[in-house]
């Protein structure tokens, strides 16, 4: 196997153990003790940090699925499609659980420094899970 296809296979399989599964700590097999991930924020998130934010997503969520759509991997880069769907079936960064079905999607661009994430930086438009759960309305007058 390449270090191409092994990379995309290790990337499908801990996605698979931490976000399906809250096996978070299998994120230990791709990603580095030094792992930062950003966002939305300016400060990057810590490897610790990253796996309590997914335990506490998943405890909203209980049954959430992420589904990786694509990657593509180039030399030291890697570039990963990807859709999670889940019920809000427990209290979720202040909003109690609405029981509605919700869909989001984004992508994450990973940089490796040998066989490790060191960083990652994720796009994803956090105003479709607010308006899946009702909390904001898009296009409508206020």
């Amino acid at each position: 196997m390449s270090d191409v296809d092994e990379r995309r296979v290790r990337i499908q399989q801990v996605w698979e153990a931490a976000w399906d599964r809250g096996e978070v700590d299998d994120l230990d097999k791709l990603l580095s003790p030094a792992y930062l991930r950003f966002g939305t924020s300016s400060s990057g998130q810590s490897l610790a940090d990253f796996k309590a934010s997914i335990v506490s997503t998943r405890a909203a969520f209980p049954d959430l699925l992420t589904v990786i759509d694509e990657v593509v991997i180039e030399g030291d880069r890697a570039a990963i499609r990807w859709h999670s769907t889940g019920t809000h079936q427990h209290p979720f960064m202040g909003v109690p659980a609405t029981r509605r079905t919700v869909s989001i999607s984004g992508s994450t661009f990973a940089r490796f420094a040998d066989d490790r994430v060191v960083e990652e930086f994720v796009t994803w438009d956090p105003r479709a899970l607010l308006t899946a759960l009702g909390i904001i309305t898009v296009g409508q007058d206020q």
